[in-house]
């Protein structure tokens, strides 16, 4: 919201509550996706590494405009579409190691909670029903559009009604946004039948539906891809504080788009990339993640063959140089070994102040590396006691808590 790299301090002492957007499972995850994803799995695991308690909540978009015009397309149900992504999705995230949320919720398990909220909003005077659907009218709360730093002046007199789920592109929707979708207006769509009609939950309610029925009004931190700082977020945030009365999210972390070969990926260019795409090329989870996750989350990221194959010389040169420490031991050698000890107890200093700056995973890998590998030279002249080995071992182990891509990820 500032715009700037804030210390950060968790509402209630160690405790942390964080909301990550979660995929629409009406295609697979592709690899620029899955970037977002594993800089979120970096954040909590550094959480974690720090000692905080982390509890997380992630939505699965399994209902949404985009959803029902591919089962059209494919002349099928939704759920037989969003059951076969779900299922490819939580394979790669397994491929990479990534924690599970706590709360990993379906948008189609929202539907009583996103009910609530309209009801309530409508009796606030904020949302209304129009010809059975419902809006979020933005001008009956203060600030709105303050994370993308909206102007509000340009807003038109005359009422527009914005009815999508979504809108491609970087644009803005000057007007009131949809929250439920009443079904006599498209016959076609999954509905439910509540206490406001029968219809389905906007992508604009969803959210704050699930965010609310399982982690509570307020979160420490709000994550998600850099496009969502249009419409999206400043909707979530909308209709979060407008329900519950109190300020959202503390910290906005948003992570930047990956480009294949310079350009973004797209159907039309036919450039768009897949895990599974790179594991058939030979490459393994541990690159992928290392190669998704060295540069820092807010900077674009180029894919480009030759990048990728740089990365994973890079990480396999660090389990090199890491090994050789561990080949050179002898049980009995103490010379050296105090200024050994400190060069190892250096590990952890350097990485945590890469870290703790705004999670600069890269510049504490090649922190790290270098002393990895000044020690690795020293072991081929010196041998180190076991002491020592099992020392940097600890330290290496525990980083990778963080970064898992040092040793294989289990499975892998």
């Amino acid at each position: 919201m500032s715009r700037s790299v804030q210390i950060f301090k968790p509402r209630k002492g160690k405790k942390v509550n964080i909301f990550t957007c979660g995929p629409s499972i009406y295609q697979k995850a592709h690899l620029g996706n899955y970037r977002t994803f594993l800089y979120e799995d970096l954040l909590v695991r550094y959480l974690l590494y720090k000692g905080y308690d982390v509890e997380r909540s992630m939505n699965i978009t399994d209902i949404e405009d985009k959803a029902i015009s591919e089962a059209k397309k494919l002349r099928t149900n939704i759920k037989s579409i969003t059951d076969d992504v779900l299922t490819i999705f939580r394979k790669g995230l397994n491929g990479f190691g990534f924690i599970m949320p706590e709360h990993l919720i379906p948008a189609s398990g929202s539907i009583e909670q996103s009910v609530k909220i309209i009801q309530l909003l409508v009796q606030k005077g904020i949302a209304y029903e129009y010809k059975g659907d419902y809006f979020f009218d933005p001008l009956k709360i203060e600030n709105f559009g303050k994370l993308f730093k909206l102007d509000i002046s340009r807003w038109p007199e005359k009422k527009h009604r914005f009815k999508k789920d979504t809108y491609s592109g970087n644009r803005w929707n000057l007007g009131d946004f949809i929250l439920w979708h009443n079904h006599k207006n498209d016959s076609d769509h999954p509905y439910w039948d509540t206490d406001i009609g029968r219809g389905r939950p906007s992508w604009n309610i969803q959210d704050p539906a699930i965010i609310t029925m399982s982690i509570g009004d307020q979160v420490d931190i709000n994550c998600g891809g850099i496009d969502n700082i249009y419409r999206h977020h400043d909707y979530n945030i909308a209709v979060m504080e407008a329900y519950t009365g109190k300020d959202y999210a503390n910290y906005y972390m948003h992570g930047e788009h990956l480009l294949i070969d310079g350009k973004t990926m797209s159907k039309s260019r036919s450039n768009t990339i897949y895990p599974e795409d790179l594991l058939a090329d030979g490459a393994n989870w541990c690159d992928i993640r290392f190669f998704l996750t060295y540069s820092h989350y807010r900077k674009k990221l180029n894919y480009t063959k030759a990048a990728f194959k740089e990365s994973a010389a890079l990480l396999h040169n660090f389990r090199k140089a890491a090994a050789g420490i561990r080949s050179n031991n002898k049980a009995d050698f103490t010379e050296l070994g105090a200024e050994i000890d400190s060069l190892a107890d250096s590990i952890p200093v350097v990485f945590n102040n890469a870290l703790n700056n705004d999670l600069a995973l890269g510049t504490g890998f090649d922190a790290v590396f270098e002393i990895i590998r000044k020690l690795n030279k020293i072991s081929r002249e010196k041998p180190f006691p076991n002491r020592t080995i099992k020392r940097i071992n600890t330290y290496l182990k525990k980083i990778d808590n963080v970064l898992n891509v040092i040793f294989p990820i289990k499975g892998y």
